[in-house]
């Protein structure tokens, strides 16, 4: 049933020509190395592993989902087409029972949401966020901000949202509990960041520049969004930047070439970690293949289109949707364009 206009909506819930056996046991290394970055430099704190030297073990501590997407039957629609793979990635702060209970909440919210755009020949990477309080159509939900869909239905409602949203597949979706944004930031040692002004949260202090974050502030940043004018808009910002930052050091020769720091990676998120159960070891196995050319350079952060912030007839506040705007970006998703759109519209939203 539709969510009533003069109740709080979900998401107002706060906040070289034959190497040694060493040669190629670091080479398999740096190929799970390559699948990690697969999927986390696609995603807040997202890891996962492949199979290679019992690593398997680690991964297979993640959560499993089966996804039904588009129609009741689980078929997606004919329109439901593109070039390209799509992953949704999604960060929860999902609150332990005694401190939901306490704040009246219950459930979970997608606080981070990215759509994940790899160009069909595995050269280039897309990132795009969504607003969380972007007022559009849930299914079976009628009207509601985006980030409700987790908490009404849970992973596979917010596949399908997303996914009728966009136009175009969602071939995998992995979602990570804000918790183990904390853990793996400690395990690479830290993070640069960019922040974007000077302001303190929750007993640290944030100095505008580069500044190295360890779990504890890097969870601080990514949550932080009233300190802000821009409020949610800046917040989407902050997370693409703590993504940049994991993805450079897991990028850097140190972290690949160490499977025992590349091993307390995926030990430290897998238990936070909830993937569709078509995202296997041996499919990240292909992805990190896939995008062994892929570098710093080649991964790009957008935002979807939006309009400003609006009030529902109840009151309660979302951010509009700009529909023109937003064919734009769905033609590119589906052509596989998207290099010609980021190269118009970068830092436009």
């Amino acid at each position: 049933m539709n969510a009533p206009d003069d109740v709080d909506l979900p998401s107002d819930w706060e906040d070289d020509d034959q190497p040694d056996p060493r040669q190629r046991r670091g080479r398999k290394f740096a190929l799970l190395g390559l699948g990690l970055v697969a999927v986390l430099v696609l995603g807040v704190g997202l890891v996962v592993a492949n199979y290679l030297h019992g690593l398997g073990n680690s991964y297979e501590k993640r959560t499993v989902v089966q996804i039904t997407r588009g129609s009741s039957d689980g078929e997606r629609p004919e329109e439901i087409e593109g070039s390209g793979r799509n992953i949704l990635l999604l960060g929860s702060d999902k609150r332990a029972p005694e401190d939901a209970a306490s704040e009246g909440v219950s459930g979970q919210r997608s606080d981070v949401m990215m759509l994940v755009h790899i160009s069909d020949d595995d050269k280039s990477v897309y990132v795009t966020s969504f607003p969380r309080d972007l007022y559009i159509d849930v299914p079976g939900h009628g009207k509601d901000r985006i980030n409700s869909a987790l908490a009404y239905g849970g992973v596979g409602l917010a596949v399908t949202t997303v996914e009728n949203y966009v136009g175009v597949p969602i071939d995998h979706v992995a979602l990570i509990d804000f918790e183990g944004i904390e853990g793996l930031v400690d395990t690479l040692g830290g993070v640069d960041v960019k922040i974007p002004e000077s302001f303190e949260a929750q007993g640290h202090q944030f100095t505008e520049g580069t500044q190295t974050l360890n779990g504890e502030e890097a969870l601080a940043f990514v949550r932080e969004r009233k300190q802000f004018s821009g409020g949610d808009f800046q917040r989407n910002r902050n997370q693409q930047a703590v993504l940049q930052g994991i993805a450079s050091k897991l990028i850097s020769a140190d972290t690949l070439s160490d499977p025992g720091k590349l091993s307390s990676t995926i030990e430290s998120i897998s238990p936070y970690l909830t993937t569709d159960a078509e995202l296997t070891g041996g499919k990240m196995v292909e992805l990190g293949l896939s995008l062994r050319s892929v570098r710093g350079s080649d991964i790009h952060y957008l935002s979807v289109p939006h309009g400003g912030p609006t009030t529902t007839s109840g009151g309660a506040s979302v951010v509009a949707t700009d529909e023109d705007a937003m064919d734009v970006l769905r033609e590119a998703l589906r052509t596989d364009d998207m290099g010609t759109y980021y190269a118009q519209n970068a830092g436009t939203y």
